[in-house]
């Protein structure tokens, strides 16, 4: 059986617009993950297309204080 897309559109936007302030801020999946209070496993499956995991709204909320922006910064202009 194929590899099924797990996460939808705007999942990956934020997923990528993450990743982006990450490698800007020269942030490693580690340095996020405690951050985060989460697994670096963990970030890495929310990068990667074969697993379900993805950010919550929390995670956004404590990404934008890392990231001192808002939590509206990780969403698209218009909808998707």
């Amino acid at each position: 059986m194929g590899i099924q897309n797990k996460k939808s559109s705007i999942d990956w936007f934020i997923i990528d617009r993450v990743k982006q302030l990450r490698i800007e801020n020269n942030l490693s999946q580690h340095d996020v993950a405690v951050h985060l209070d989460l697994s670096t496993g963990f970030i890495g499956h929310i990068e990667n297309p074969n697993h379900r995991a993805k950010y919550n709204t929390l995670h956004l909320n404590k990404l934008a204080k890392l990231f001192k922006c808002s939590p509206k910064d990780f969403w698209p202009e218009q909808p998707l």
